[in-house]
């Protein structure tokens, strides 16, 4: 199985890092004794960032160092059509030196800043850092601080760590917000059983995230299937792929509900079919220009899409499962590639939840339900098993039908340990382990048009993060995040307690790291504090990541178990209550408000 060259498979180029090295402007010996250090500085940056970061996609991260130093505002212009030309999301400024703030700052009320001081007594860069910040503070237009915290000589080259994480922390996340600024969100359908997140409510993502929103109805798909708008040489070799790699598993519909295996045969081949209109709908497909259908060859420019489904589709045609997990996994018949983020029933929110965690950690997500809080009690009155480990007090059933990629099955490994990679560290022999994990259930009998079902279980002692958007009248978006783990129970107790839910889909069990208080005080007050019925699930501890996202978006979050060393947010954060941080994000963010209106 051939790895994808890295693609940027929509329209618009990917974004880069501007470096802007910033210099005291006074001649006659001090910016002359400066330029070199400064310089300097810039590129250990640049080159620090290229080194540790790609796109999602697995393109490289360009970095554009100013032309100059900037020691005032015609230099700052100069170096601000640079970037413009370049096409730069996202600045950092750099200086070992005092500099003149308000004349040399990056004032884009939309481009994600920090600025890196350094923590050195020569010509201390920490006093431009805070002078710099305060004038960004004045203005309302929040920068990120970053200053080492031990002292280090001028021209020391070196980057400590915490200045490291600070680094990469920031950048990655303004990098989301420079990628999905101007791309869309396609529905494919509307509202599925009455889910009110299903509704795309435009204004969250015009406002908070620089997105459209798209809208195709369902019966597009019927038109492509009955019209042949698809590559057919690609659906020969995907539906053979699928025969060879996707077993069936466990019928468990009673007889008079049970399909024909004539019928099960044609499933299939809807299936696949539905899975290549999704993605040619979501990005285009250059080879139905050759078949005359040029608009359609298109595609929408979604950077993340959902399918509706229940019922008015489950109800007559084959589930979208199929087409939602694989799309939603990082490999296909086409080969080990970046997965798509396809959200089951339309949830335009978790969708946008799942977007955060691939544009954060470059991998696949899992889409689920958060179904079930078992305590060790309830557990062990049904199995007659006590649960231990990490399990030991009590145990979160994620499980739903649709896009929990095939990666979740944990088969993938990173130093030996269950993991979820980005596409280009994926081995052919890691795909193969997460289809052999896998069974394709027919699907159960109120998917009375039938298809079929992702069974897996995830293997436990994998870290990750649940995440999770939703909107509040009166208050508008807020995130709830969750770090834990993965956990394994004992396979009878894991059999028992699946088949009181469904058997045919897959299960993660989550356990959520507690801090003995407020929402993480037990794992039954998260479940109770979880403000949906769906959450998205990344790999890694990875909630610091997303807190600085929604600050740059100007989202708050309402819950969370960082620890506070891994929280940052732009320094005027700290203005609206240091005493009392998770009051001060929603006041931050109520005050300077979305980030694009």
């Amino acid at each position: 199985m051939k790895q994808e060259q890295p693609v940027n498979k929509l329209n618009g180029s990917m974004p880069a890092i501007g470096i802007r090295p910033i210099v005291d402007g006074r001649r006659g010996g001090i910016r002359e004794s400066l330029e070199e250090v400064t310089m300097n500085m810039a590129r250990v940056c640049a080159d620090f960032l290229q080194r540790n970061l790609r796109h999602s996609n697995g393109l490289p991260v360009e970095c554009v160092i100013a032309d100059t130093c900037i020691g005032g505002a015609a230099e700052a212009a100069r170096t601000a059509e640079k970037f413009a030309r370049a096409g730069v999301g996202v600045t950092i400024s750099v200086t070992p030196s005092w500099c003149y703030p308000t004349e040399t700052i990056d004032t884009d009320p939309l481009m994600p800043k920090a600025i890196w001081g350094f923590n050195g007594t020569e010509r201390p860069g920490a006093v431009y850092l805070a002078a710099a910040l305060s004038a960004h503070n004045q203005k309302g237009i929040p920068a990120f601080g970053i200053y080492g915290r031990d002292v280090q000589d001028i021209g020391d080259t070196a980057i400590t760590e915490d200045v490291q994480r600070k680094l990469l922390q920031f950048a990655k996340a303004g990098l989301a917000v420079a990628t999905m600024r101007g791309k869309s969100y396609l529905s494919m359908g509307s509202v599925s059983m009455g889910i009110a997140s299903c509704i795309a409510d435009e204004s969250f993502f015009q406002d908070y995230l620089g997105m459209r929103n798209e809208y195709v109805d369902m019966s597009e798909f019927i038109r492509r299937m009955e019209r042949d708008i698809y590559d057919k040489e690609e659906f020969e070799r995907a539906l053979a792929w699928t025969k060879r790699h996707c077993k069936e598993g466990a019928e468990v519909n009673p007889p008079h509900l049970q399909r024909t295996a004539e019928q099960k045969e044609r499933d299939w081949e809807t299936v696949v079919k539905m899975t290549l209109i999704a993605r040619d709908l979501m990005i285009g497909n250059p080879k139905l220009e050759a078949l005359g259908y040029g608009e359609e060859a298109l595609g929408h420019n979604a950077i993340a899409a959902g399918f509706q489904g229940q019922r008015a589709w489950t109800d007559h045609f084959p589930n979208g499962d199929f087409m939602e997990a694989i799309l939603s996994s990082s490999f296909d018949w086409n080969g080990i590639r970046e997965p798509y983020v396809v959200a089951t029933e339309n949830d335009t929110l978790n969708a946008a939840a799942m977007l955060f965690g691939h544009l954060l950690t470059d991998a696949a997500q899992i889409f689920a339900d958060v179904r079930t809080y078992w305590s060790p009690e309830a557990v062990k009155r049904v199995t007659g098993v006590e649960l231990t480990g990490r399990a030991k007090n009590g145990i979160i059933h994620l499980i739903n039908s649709g896009p929990a990629a095939l990666d979740a099955t944990g088969q993938m490994t990173i130093g030996g340990e269950p993991a979820m990679k980005p596409f280009w560290d994926i081995t052919e022999a890691e795909v193969k382990q997460c289809l052999e994990a896998t069974r394709w259930c027919p699907a159960v009998d109120f998917f009375r048009g039938g298809g079929f079902s992702t069974d897996f279980l995830t293997r436990g002692g994998m870290p990750v993060t649940m995440a999770r958007i939703n909107i509040v009248k009166g208050l508008g978006p807020v995130l709830q995040l969750a770090e834990g783990y993965t956990a394994d129970i004992p396979e009878e107790v894991h059999r028992v307690l699946d088949e009181r839910s469904n058997p045919t889909w897959p299960t993660t069990w989550f356990v959520p790291n507690l801090t003995g208080e407020g929402a993480f005080k037990d794992v039954y007050s998260v479940m109770n504090n979880w403000g949906s019925n769906h959450g998205a699930v990344s790999y890694g501890h990875v909630g610091g990541d997303f807190i600085t996202l929604a600050s740059m978006l100007r989202i708050p979050v309402c819950m969370h178990n960082v620890p506070e060393e891994r929280v940052f947010r732009p320094s005027a954060w700290t203005a609206f209550g240091a005493m009392e941080p998770a009051g001060a994000d929603f006041r931050a963010c109520a005050n300077f408000g979305p980030l694009y209106r």
